[in-house]
């Protein structure tokens, strides 16, 4: 912009190049959120010693917080089609994870739950997560744990509002 007027006004050009680089870290923000969140994702597989794909590990947080949802339910909470869904529900069934049973509100339905040795493997996926998690958080001072959190849970309350669940 300074040059645009003769350059008599420097402010004017070092303001816009001040809000043209916090408009780039901005737009960066989201690429280096991503990042994070992969991040710790993968060192939450890597510490947790699960054995199953991301894919189907997915499958049973999802009917571990939608007990009895049918297939189509499944899939459109994965982001998936029904066949892909149906696929899926087939090896964690042949592991024993999940149960098929006869939907109580239609016939024609199945109604998906995980078994009790799907809960077991559930629960001691997320505690070896929760214990690695927890010594990383130890790592942190009280401050940034309280900002991680305080970051943490807006973002979650953001997210849900955008998909119009309430939090």
């Amino acid at each position: 912009m300074a040059l645009l007027n003769g350059g008599s006004d420097a402010k004017i050009g070092s303001v816009d190049r001040s809000r043209r680089w916090q408009a780039d870290a901005v737009a960066a923000e989201p690429a280096d959120l991503s990042d994070s969140f992969e991040f710790l994702w993968d060192y939450a597989r890597q510490v947790s010693d699960d054995s199953l794909p991301a894919s189907q590990f997915r499958a049973l947080v999802v009917l571990d917080h939608h007990e009895g949802i049918n297939l189509s339910s499944l899939a459109g909470l994965l982001g998936t089609t029904p066949p892909l869904a149906s696929r899926l529900c087939d090896r964690l069934q042949a592991a024993g994870f999940v149960e098929r049973t006869l939907s109580k509100h239609s016939r024609r339905e199945l109604s998906l739950r995980l078994s009790e040795r799907g809960r077991a493997h559930l629960s001691r996926v997320r505690a070896r997560r929760k214990k690695h998690i927890a010594a990383v958080l130890a790592a942190l001072s009280p401050e940034a744990r309280e900002a991680l959190f305080a970051g943490l849970t807006a973002f979650r309350a953001a997210a849900r509002r955008g998909r119009g669940v309430d939090s």
